[in-house]
């Protein structure tokens, strides 16, 4: 195994999202890219875009910019996006439909491989492409796909039950839109997603025009 690179979370945060920028280039068949057109993307001073890629280790020229190409292949070998992961999403409401058929996580070599709930009049309907599956099977299908990453869209009364599920069947890594905190192994990550409280901090800062 790789030793993992300190990077700090905000830095880390936005590796994604030069590598989205990167992806745009090579699209248009860019050859270098700058510091400058990278913050643009992301949101960043041109300076902190530098200190960011500072941690990668030593590349980019200055006065030139950075390689398109190299610079795509080196973040998708740190971020794990060298090669395709599957995804199974738990809770086929509104939210983790739209989420299952969101088209951008092929962008990240990331594909969803299956849609999962317990309301029998949920299970065999179809969210585009996916159909969705018996939450009873979970455990067998994750298994057998060696999968490993799992978004959660349950009600918080459920959340903890479902992740104790995706853990004791091979989940390592889960992205949680329930409202509820989850009590997990060491090894286990999660990423809670509050969609409510984001929204309220958005709502503070259109109100007192915070930046």
């Amino acid at each position: 195994m790789n030793k993992r690179p300190k990077i700090p979370i905000p830095s880390l945060n936005r590796l994604p999202l030069y590598y989205r920028y990167l992806l745009e280039a090579r699209e248009q068949r860019l050859s270098v890219v700058s510091s400058e057109m990278l913050g643009d993307a992301a949101g960043v001073p041109a300076a902190q875009v530098r200190k960011d890629l500072g941690y990668l280790g030593e590349f980019g020229r200055p006065g030139i910019g950075y390689d398109v190409a190299e610079m795509q292949r080196r973040l998708a070998e740190l971020l794990g996006l060298a090669t395709e992961k599957e995804v199974v999403v738990v809770g086929a409401g509104r939210l983790g439909s739209a989420i299952a058929a969101y088209p951008g996580f092929a962008t990240y070599s990331l594909r969803i491989a299956a849609l999962f709930d317990k309301d029998p009049s949920k299970v065999g309907s179809k969210v585009g492409e996916l159909e969705v599956l018996d939450a009873d099977d979970l455990p067998s299908f994750v298994r057998g796909r060696g999968i490993q990453m799992a978004i959660l869209a349950v009600p918080a009364a459920a959340a903890q039950q479902v992740a104790r599920q995706m853990v004791e069947a091979g989940i390592r890594a889960i992205m949680n839109f329930a409202p509820v905190k989850l009590e997990v192994p060491s090894g286990v990550v999660v990423s809670n997603e509050d969609l409510a409280a984001r929204l309220a901090t958005l709502s503070f800062r259109m109100t007192y025009g915070v930046e």
